[in-house]
């Protein structure tokens, strides 16, 4: 059943929106992957806040176009599935680069990494940089400690303040008992 022109240009405008939208996308050829298996990869992408889509090369190379990413073109030949992160590259890295090494079918042609095309060295090594809640519980982690000294050393001031008051107070009880 062939689809219509609007459809197509519904389509078109989709894709064109998911990759203005999109900090990653990851472009892999699924040839030989069974239903099971994208449904697997699927449901994994949408936990992590990522979507994989597979649409006609020609309506994704207008769409690149459109988004001004033409140099994917080169990439777009064979059935190839887009990988889109929203969010967080990280996490969508490493679901695609887990599941290319488990499933072999799977092979990841390029990606593009806020505008930019890199090659599937450079997603496998985005895969294995640690994801965005444990950079900022690192970071949070490196705030917290100098805190955690200052207020150590500012309850030892006031420990020793309130020793030194507690011992002129008993002093000049003693002077008044005398």
């Amino acid at each position: 059943m062939p689809i219509s022109r609007q459809e197509k240009e519904e389509m078109l405008q989709q894709l064109k929106g998911k990759m203005e939208a999109s900090q990653l996308i990851i472009l892999a050829e699924y040839k030989g992957l069974n239903v099971e298996a994208m449904t697997k990869l699927r449901r994994k992408l949408r936990g992590v806040g990522g979507e994989i889509k597979v649409a006609k090369n020609t309506i994704t190379k207008l769409a690149a176009k459109e988004a001004g990413l033409d140099d994917l073109n080169v990439y777009l030949e064979g059935p190839v599935a887009m990988t889109f992160g929203f969010d967080d590259p990280v996490a969508p890295a490493k679901v695609m680069n887990d599941f290319a090494k488990e499933y072999k079918l799977l092979d990841i042609k390029a990606g593009i990494l806020e505008g930019r095309i890199i090659d599937p060295q450079a997603i496998k090594a985005l895969a294995d940089l640690p994801s965005r809640e444990v950079l900022l519980a690192k970071v949070l982690g490196g705030m917290q400690t100098p805190m955690y000294g200052f207020a150590g050393a500012l309850q030892g001031l006031l420990r020793n303040l309130v020793y030194v008051l507690d011992a002129v107070r008993e002093k000049k009880s003693e002077e008044a008992a005398s």
